[in-house]
């Protein structure tokens, strides 16, 4: 069994989130939910327990009542950090992964991201608009991430290739591609978050690889 930290953003995949929670538990981990402000618009909280589910005001708990930060207080993003043996982003969406290229951090995810233990494994399931993983923004942000892992990729490389030599060459990062389907907008292409089974196993695959 293993503690996983699963970021949920903005994107409409993240509907799939209880079922993900699910399939995770289910397969005996233990697992806490850091949601964004964005993907609280695409599932209902009250279908993960309530002490699975991290939200950005927990960070600062009592801010909006004028409460202050008291010395011995925890930092929650710290504290994520260091129960956690991997982080899975599912699914992540395009304004986050632009987010943790460029090492913003102004959200509990992007807060946990940014201090984030650089031996522990990370896996990411984006998922967007077609013409949004297209856009070549997606992989000058994909190769900043595999940069800043001291790996820099070769030069020239397409967005497909480059999720490859990331798969490859990178041991602490997997990207779980996007599949091609009919998408929520209506639009057809690649972009949908991959199967929560698939995401689930390649998860299982790294901790079995990792416990061996």
């Amino acid at each position: 069994m293993a503690n996983l930290l699963l970021g949920v953003t903005g994107s409409v995949a993240a509907v799939k989130t209880p079922l993900l929670y699910e399939t995770l538990t289910r397969r005996g981990h233990a697992v806490k939910v850091v949601a964004t402000a964005a993907s609280l618009y695409f599932f209902d909280p009250a279908e993960l327990p309530s002490e699975a589910l991290v939200l950005d005001e927990d960070e600062w708990p009592g801010r909006r009542e004028g409460r202050r930060w008291q010395r011995d207080d925890e930092v929650l993003h710290i504290g994520l950090r260091r129960w956690a043996d991997l982080l899975l982003v599912a699914p992540l969406d395009a304004n986050t992964l632009a987010k943790f290229a460029n090492g913003l951090a102004d959200n509990c995810l992007t807060c946990a991201w940014r201090a984030w233990e650089p031996k522990r494994p990370i896996v990411l399931a984006p998922a967007m608009n077609t013409l949004m993983w297209q856009h070549p923004a997606t992989a000058r942000h994909l190769r900043q991430i595999a940069s800043d892992m001291d790996t820099t990729p070769p030069n020239g490389l397409a967005l497909d290739e480059l999720l490859v030599w990331i798969n490859g060459c990178l041991g602490r990062l997997t990207i779980v591609e996007p599949e091609d389907r009919r998408l929520a907008c209506g639009d057809v292409g690649v972009g949908a978050m991959a199967n929560v089974e698939s995401i689930a196993d390649r998860v299982q695959k790294i901790l079995d690889e990792r416990s061996a």
